[in-house]
């Protein structure tokens, strides 16, 4: 895979100088899963597409979920079938374009005497399911006894259990998955920018063409032109449509949902398990990584959009439905490893209660041109970009600029998808382990390698493989030099939060990973050591700011 020059150190000026030279078909604003489905859509059908993100790619509600590719189970309740049959299908289109960063995994949901759902419930709403979402027929619930439940989750509080119910979700890295995406995105040809902040719009007979932004590394302004700009922002999306329409009233509501990561030795289940809370919630508690993490609440949020934090009372609403649904326990806040928040932009229904409010996605078009699109899932995003490339595509036919081309990313393998040559992805983790297994690695570091980087992991191996040996670092160092020249990590945070998952699942590492990449940060952007200082003091904020609780 060639680096892409937006996403590389030494290319990222002159592009963004060539971006301002051109006049492109689309621009998007907002570097998350959204934002990167469009520019791939519009990029593979040939439109000329420019993306600007204003922080880093994920940074936002992206990498904030319970990094699941839901089937669209809970949305059962609220009878939105026709949710649940797309977002199932969905699902096993990434599984096929991204197999190292989405797979299955098996889910318990107990049934317990009294609670929200009967085991006849729970066995018909499970079967709709596997209808509904065209679940493979291997991967298809199945009802267990108490015996069979048990014997599935010892540390399932007995208590009222009657026997559960055994399906398949899938996992993934969120915002892994958005790099990802993003990085296929500027294979297909577009251009796709961290760190760039749309300050004000341009317009042309008030018509929207354009945007002023700056680099918020540099300080310096830029004008972009496009044809057609979306507004991709998330949660910000009702701050960018009233700085288009003054008059406009928002259409969003925040909602905060909470996870928590516990060292895996204090909750070691022994598979996933999706569960009931005393407010008739449902919360997952998930083992990764030598941990185990739960979550998510669901809760009004009217703070800031910026880093949301996690409070005490959102960590002990956690922990009290642990400990009560799994027998033993005992947990309190001194076993929380990290913690994260993210904020959902779900559209504001009138009466409607959080849990009942659709996550359906909504597109507005705005007077000046303006298309904004919100709302929706993390497991929806191709649909929602096909529907905007589509409406931007119109728009250009109807202009007689362009022929309408239909959506291609149903069979687009992502950038990391290279396994065939290999054999597919299991040989392809043997072949990686066997590079580096005489270098003191093991096959687990092997597997961590491709299930983050796909067939990619191989320029990482060799970079390594072609340094000096003897550095007990020399992998993670080859990391940070991938990172910054493939996937325009320009700070630390970006590598430990969003390029691994070191912040939030390898707590314990990073006492002795951080000088290594700060170092390696420093030697390939020329850092001195002020700014390698400052870096490193920015990153440990980050990492207050994970285990911490207000």
């Amino acid at each position: 895979m060639m680096a892409a020059d937006c996403l590389s150190a030494s290319g990222r000026v002159p592009a963004i100088g060539r971006a301002c030279e051109k006049v492109f078909d689309v621009l998007v604003t907002g570097g998350g899963i959204t934002g990167g489905g469009i520019a791939l859509d519009a990029a593979s059908r040939g439109l000329s597409v420019l993306l600007l993100e204003k922080l880093d790619f994920a940074s936002g509600t992206s990498s904030r979920s319970t990094k699941l590719i839901h089937g669209g189970l809970r949305y059962l309740k609220n009878l939105e079938f026709r949710l649940v049959h797309e977002v199932g299908k969905e699902r096993a289109v990434l599984c096929k374009n991204a197999p190292y960063l989405v797979y299955p995994e098996k889910m318990l949901l107990p049934v317990y005497r009294g609670g929200q759902y009967s085991r006849f419930f729970t066995s018909l709403g499970l079967r709709v399911y596997d209808l509904l979402a065209g679940v493979k027929k291997n991967e298809r619930r199945k009802m267990l006894t108490l015996k069979e439940a048990y014997k599935k989750e010892s540390m399932l509080s007995i208590d009222g259990l009657t026997g559960a119910g055994l399906y398949y979700e899938y996992r993934t890295d969120d915002a892994r998955l958005v790099m990802e995406l993003v990085k296929t995105a500027c294979t297909a040809g577009a251009q796709c920018f961290n760190y760039i902040k749309v300050q004000e719009f341009i317009y042309r007979d008030k018509k929207i063409c354009g945007v002023k932004a700056i680099d918020k590394e540099t300080g310096k302004e830029y004008l972009f032109h496009a044809k057609h700009i979306v507004n991709a922002t998330g949660p910000w999306a009702d701050e960018l449509l009233k700085q288009d329409d003054t008059g406009r009233k928002g259409m969003l509501h925040h909602t905060k949902g909470v996870h928590i990561v516990l060292p895996h030795a204090r909750l070691p289940v022994s598979q996933s398990v999706y569960f009931g809370t005393r407010d008739s919630r449902m919360i997952f508690a998930i083992p990764r990584n030598g941990t185990t993490y739960i979550g998510t609440t669901d809760t009004d949020y009217r703070g800031p959009l910026e880093d949301p934090v996690v409070s005490g009372k959102d960590a002990d609403y956690l922990l009290e439905a642990v400990n009560k649904k799994f027998h033993g326990t005992r947990l309190t806040r001194a076993d929380i490893l990290s913690a994260w928040a993210g904020i959902r932009p779900l559209i504001h229904q009138e009466g409607k209660s959080l849990s009942d409010i659709s996550r359906k996605d909504e597109v507005v078009e705005s007077s000046s041109g303006l298309i904004t699109i919100t709302g929706g899932k993390l497991t929806g995003y191709r649909a929602m970009a096909e529907k905007i490339t589509d409406l931007v595509m119109k728009r250009l036919a109807a202009a007689g600029e362009k022929k309408f081309i239909a959506c291609k990313t149903k069979n687009i393998p992502f950038a990391g998808n290279g396994f065939a040559k290999h054999g597919g992805f299991k040989n392809y983790k043997e072949s990686l382990a066997e590079k580096i297994l005489p270098y003191g690695y093991t096959r687990d570091d092997a597997v961590m390698l491709a299930r983050r980087y796909g067939n990619n992991a191989d320029i990482i191996a060799e970079r390594f493989l072609s340094a000096p040996q003897g550095n007990a670092f020399g992998l993670l160092e080859a990391e940070v030099w991938y990172a910054v020249n493939f996937e325009a990590a320009r700070n630390i945070t970006d590598f430990m939060a969003r390029r691994t998952d070191n912040l939030f699942f390898r707590t314990d590492k990073i006492p002795v990973r951080l000088p290594v990449v700060a170092s390696a940060f420093a030697a390939l952007l020329g850092w001195d050591e002020e700014q390698k200082k400052q870096q490193a003091d920015a990153f440990a904020g980050e990492l207050r700011n994970a285990t911490t609780f207000a």
